[in-house]
This record gives C-alpha cells, sequence and structure tokens, in this order.
C-alpha cells in the first residue's frame, strides 16, 4: 500500500475500513451558505415573512454552477436524466434527476435551458459531477463551464445572480418592480425583463410554497438589481433572509436536499471513482444520524424514495431505466413529514440545560438542526424496526413545530401514524467535529404531508392542475 496521498475517490475508498465508516467519520459538518449573513433581523421574523409579507432570498453563492453548450448537449442530458425532455425549450427550466445503472439517485439540480442553448445546472454538486464525467469521457460533443460555489474563493465573483422573491405581497411588488403586471408564464418558464437598466431573467418559481418569482443574470448586475427590489419593497413589507432562515423554507415545502449520491459500489462506476478527485464533494462530505449500517447501499434511494416517481418518463433510453422497469413494481418507500410531539421537541432542547455534560442528547440547532452533510435518523414502528429515515430536521416558526422531512415504508406513510425517530448518534457520536458527546433519545412524532405547510400544498395543487389543463 502506497503512502503517497490519494489523488482519487477510489483511492480513497481503498485505503478506508469500510465506506461508511470514511463517511461517517469524515471532518465535514453540515453544508454552509456562505457570503450572505446569518440574519439581516431575526430568522423568525424573516420566516414569518415568506407567509405573511414577501421575502428576497439571494442564491447567489451556495450552489455550484455547470453550464454546458454543444451540439449533444441535449442529448446527452436526455441520456442522463429520469426525465422526459419531450417539448423541452429554450426559455424553460426543470428539476432534473439522475439516477446510477442500479436506479439509484445521485442529486436533483434545477436545468435552465437559455436562450442561446447553452444548458446552465444549479445545485449541489454530485449532479454536476456526473454530468461533466460524461461530458468529458463519452465522446460527446459537448463543451462545459464551472462555476464553483463561494466556500472555493470567497472573493471570485459568481457567473450568476440569484434572487427570490416569495410571498403573499410577491405580484404587486413585481408589479411595482416592472412597471406594470408580471408575465403571464407557466410554472417553471422564463423570459427577460428589465430591472434598473439590467435585463434580467423572470423564472416562474416558487420555492417556498406561495407564488413567486426568481430573477437571474450577469453577476455584475446584481447589487443593481437588488437595490431596485428593495427599494420597490419596502411598502409591501419586504425582508431580506438570512442563510439561517432560507435553509428551513424546504421544511414547509417539502423537499430533501440531500441524498447521499450512490456511486461508492457499483463495479460500473469504477472509472467514474477513479474520474473524481479525492477532494469531490462525494469524498469529503460526511454522513451523520442516528441509522448506522455496514452497507453503504442500505443509504442509497429510488427516485420514488424522495418523491420524484412523478419525473420518471420511459420515453427515452437512459442510464438506470432497465434498473427503475424492474423496480416501478415494487414496493417503495413514501416521502412524508414527521411532527414532532412539542413536549418531545422541548426534551431534546432543552437537555442543554436540565442534563449534565455528557449526558445531554445531541445538540438541537435553531432553527436547522443539521450536523452532517447527509443525515441518516432512524425512523421506528412499534416493533423498533427501522422503517425509513428522517434527513432533514428543524424549526418552522410559521408551523410552530420542529419538522424533519422524512422517507418511510408506504405503509407507515399514512397521515397520523405514530413513529419514533432515534435522535442522536450511537454510543456517544461520531468523531465529526460538529458531533459532541451525547446520548441518544427517541422522539414521539406524527406523520403529516409533504409539503406541510397548507399553503404549499394549496400551490403545488394550482401548478398540477395547470399543467394538466394545458
Amino acid at each position: 500500500m502506497t503512502s503517497e496521498t490519494p489523488r482519487t475517490l477510489q483511492e480513497v475508498l481503498e485505503r478506508a475500513p469500510s465506506v461508511q465508516e470514511l463517511l461517517y467519520h469524515n471532518p465535514t459538518g453540515a453544508r454552509v451558505y456562505p457570503v450572505v449573513p446569518p440574519e439581516f433581523t431575526n430568522w423568525r421574523d424573516e420566516q414569518h415573512a415568506w407567509r405573511d409579507t414577501v421575502c428576497l432570498f439571494d442564491l447567489s453563492y451556495h450552489m455550484t454552477d455547470l453550464f454546458l453548450r454543444g451540439p449533444d448537449a441535449f442529448a446527452l442530458l436526455r441520456q442522463l436524466g429520469i426525465n422526459s425532455f419531450e417539448g423541452f425549450q429554450p426559455g424553460q427550466a426543470k428539476q432534473y434527476v439522475p439516477v446510477s445503472p442500479e436506479g439509484y439517485v445521485i442529486g436533483d439540480v434545477i436545468l435552465f435551458y437559455l436562450e442561446d442553448g447553452t444548458f446552465q445546472l444549479v445545485g449541489r454538486p454530485s449532479v454536476h459531477n456526473w454530468v461533466q464525467f460524461h461530458a468529458a469521457t463519452s465522446g460527446a460533443a459537448v463543451s462545459f463551464e464551472r462555476d464553483e460555489w463561494s466556500v472555493a474563493d470567497p472573493h471570485k465573483p459568481r457567473k450568476t445572480f440569484r434572487f427570490q422573491i416569495q410571498g403573499p405581497n410577491a405580484p404587486m411588488l413585481l408589479e411595482k418592480l416592472l412597471g406594470g403586471p408580471p408575465p403571464d408564464l407557466p410554472f417553471f418558464h422564463f423570459t427577460r425583463v428589465s430591472i434598473a437598466g439590467k435585463r434580467v431573467g423572470l423564472l416562474h418559481h416558487g420555492m417556498s410554497g406561495v407564488a413567486g418569482a426568481e430573477f437571474f443574470g450577469d453577476f455584475a448586475d446584481g447589487p443593481a438589481v437588488k437595490a431596485a427590489i428593495l427599494e420597490a419593497g419596502k411598502e409591501f413589507g419586504l425582508r431580506q433572509v438570512g442563510s439561517r432562515a432560507y435553509a428551513t423554507n424546504g421544511l414547509e415545502s417539502g423537499w430533501i436536499p440531500n441524498p447521499l449520491p450512490a456511486i461508492y459500489t457499483s463495479p460500473a462506476l469504477e472509472a467514474y471513482r477513479r474520474w473524481l478527485p479525492a477532494t469531490a464533494y462525494e469524498a469529503i462530505g460526511s454522513l451523520g444520524g442516528s441509522f448506522v449500517s455496514p452497507r453503504i447501499e442500505d443509504y442509497y434511494l429510488t427516485p420514488w424514495d424522495l418523491g420524484y416517481g412523478r419525473l420518471i418518463k420511459f420515453d427515452h433510453d437512459f442510464v438506470g431505466r432497465a434498473a427503475l422497469e424492474r423496480l416501478k413494481d415494487q414496493p417503495h418507500r413514501k416521502k412524508v413529514t414527521l411532527v414532532w410531539d412539542p413536549d418531545e421537541a422541548a426534551r431534546v432542547i432543552s437537555s442543554l440545560v436540565t442534563r449534565p455534560k455528557g449526558q445531554r442528547y445531541k445538540y438541537f440547532d435553531l432553527p436547522l438542526a443539521q450536523y452532517a452533510t447527509w443525515m441518516y435518523d432512524a425512523v421506528l414502528n412499534d416493533a423498533g424496526e427501522v422503517v425509513g429515515f428522517s434527513m432533514w430536521t428543524g424549526f418552522s416558526s410559521n408551523e410552530e413545530r420542529v419538522l424533519s422531512l422524512a422517507t418511510v415504508r408506504s405503509e407507515y406513510a399514512q397521515e397520523g401514524t405514530r413513529l419514533r425517530v432515534v435522535w442522536g448518534e450511537p454510543n456517544g457520536g461520531s468523531r465529526k467535529p460538529s458531533v459532541e458527546r451525547h446520548v441518544q433519545t427517541e422522539v414521539w412524532v406524527t406523520v403529516g404531508p409533504a409539503p406541510y405547510a397548507e399553503p404549499a400544498r394549496r400551490y403545488r395543487e394550482q401548478v398540477a392542475r395547470a399543467r394538466r389543463s394545458s
């Protein structure tokens, strides 16, 4: 065994006792949201703004962008995604999900089809890495350009600014900002508008579960565009949302952002693992939570487990299609929201002052209680059997509850079902610096819908009806 520093993910894995142990003790903590201040006012009122008035999210810094160009770009993306590309044209966007040859999720991003034929992928880097690998090694006539998140270099300007306006007052703010009614766009379609003399993309998007818009454009134009938004929003109660509150909006809208990329063990993906550097997201990210299995495959998730079954379209050949065709009629987990009993949440949070050091429960950070890159807390039935995973946990001041986004076996997914979440890691916790010595505890929860917030469910139903009618 060489003592040289490993250069690829495959070399890292070959030196590890197991994939699970490597990732479980990786020193990386929760994914950060750089540059944007943690709070502009306070995270409680910032959460209230997307429900009661209107808020501004600045998404310019925490996501990776990949630009794909060339005559084969469309075909390459189609070959790698479970989504249908029928009718996909410039001026549209979609949630894009690739899977492994075995049918397990690599990740998800938002894919923009820009007017000049460029494709822009926006999100966490697992999908970018997958697409870039195939672009670089397949022989396809494509070129790519990558723009890393600002943690890579906080002083390097990004290529694209990205602002979202969400909340019940968003339509009025948009009308004032644009000098008239906003364009009537179908969901996830975009056009170009003028703000502060700048040419800006406007995407119809409802991230927090209510009608809103996403603006994007040349990063250098961002300050002028943001200033215009803030000025126009004064009379509508606009609040800027800091990074603490931003990370919780998915609790209400039902998006699980952090599945483990299913790339670590398939023999068919060894070339990919040898292409990924030892510093890649997949190599340095950390597993956390109470679910522990020596088989890393036990952490892999199908599209159905995450609520993406509706995106699977067998109208084209794609990587993983044969596996998904075999899996489609088998039982699947279902995405749900687990609502913590209020007294149980209070018991966990108050252990900081009610129990001695070393005997406290895992620290519950507010408003988002994530302490690893990929969180997997065991969800138990009455018999103590693991029936799913809790993957994104935090507090919604709008719902006045601690909520966990989870995926559970379908027979336990009915609203009102009582289950338990195991909070904290076994044996006092892993070696991650984000984990203090603690003891595990089981927390009673009730199964609720995903999205949990009623406005988010109503908005999603409106979008679905509009799609069916078109």
